[in-house]
């Protein structure tokens, strides 16, 4: 797949993520502390920051699979109360079942009762498609590569035409170069798709790549610093001069390159 030459995805004003004020604690932990920003309708945010920030912790409660130990989570100006078929997660393990197929893997989020969808399996071409994965429908996690892997995730985590996608450092553990061929990939599904997208990651670098806005995170407890917007035509070049000033701005913000972001030294 190849992204469209245009400048970046003009996205929707109005908000469909609302985080407010929200906590949450582990015990002795606090992971969270009163965090507060908005995602707009369309929007590609990534939320960067180092470990220990709570990024996952508060993917994980947009998700609806944690529950705020304060505050509150709306989604379409609804609050979050649990999983729902609006929004389809992504993990940075795979987290693929391994006894079945990529084909089977994608079919079990339509596989549920609550699945509408006439013709499921038509469906299903059509997101083994769109992930580039034809040829492998029949093959089996243990047989596939890492960005193989996360390109079944991404699929799975479609097949219900979720309005948002939420994405946990998803190729953490794949090499420079298929990482970079993901981020091209991804870009263009959200171009197709127009769907909210909130992408976590530690990598100052994806996150200038990919965002038409960036969150930046403090820890202990996890805070929000500030907010960037990226300013930048897609595709974005990581030797152009405005990538680097953006990469340098938020590096400042965070105030540990060395711990955030050690793949841009």
């Amino acid at each position: 797949m190849a992204l469209s030459s245009n400048s970046s995805t003009s996205q929707d004003s109005r908000e469909k993520i609302t985080i407010q004020n929200v906590s949450r604690s582990y015990e002795s932990t606090q992971a969270l502390a009163d965090v507060s920003f908005s995602v707009a309708e369309g929007e590609f945010c990534c939320v960067v920051g180092p470990s220990g920030c709570g990024k996952t912790t508060l993917l994980r409660a947009i998700a609806g699979l944690d529950d705020p130990d304060g505050g509150s989570i709306l989604v379409g100006g609804d609050p979050v109360t649990g999983p729902g078929l609006d929004r389809g997660m992504v993990f940075q393990e795979y987290a693929l079942f391994p006894w079945r197929t990529v084909r089977g893997n994608i079919r079990f989020g339509l596989d549920r009762p609550a699945c509408d969808c006439p013709d499921c399996e038509a469906r299903v071409r059509e997101l083994i498609n769109l992930v580039g994965l034809d040829g492998f429908e029949d093959a089996y996690p243990k047989e596939l590569s890492g960005g193989m892997k996360q390109r079944v995730g991404i699929a799975r985590a479609l097949a219900v035409s979720p309005e948002i996608l939420l994405l946990d450092e998803p190729f953490a553990s794949v090499d420079a170069q298929t990482r970079d061929r993901l981020h091209v990939e991804l870009l263009d599904i959200w171009t197709q798709t127009e769907q909210t997208v909130v992408f976590v990651t530690h990598d100052i670098d994806e996150a200038v790549t990919l965002a038409d806005r960036v969150v930046v995170m403090d820890a202990n407890p996890g805070t929000v610093r500030s907010t960037v917007p990226v300013e930048i035509d897609r595709p974005r070049q990581r030797t152009a001069q405005e990538f680097l000033e953006y990469v340098a701005r938020i590096r400042d913000e965070l105030g540990s390159p060395q711990e955030v972001n050690e793949a841009s030294q």
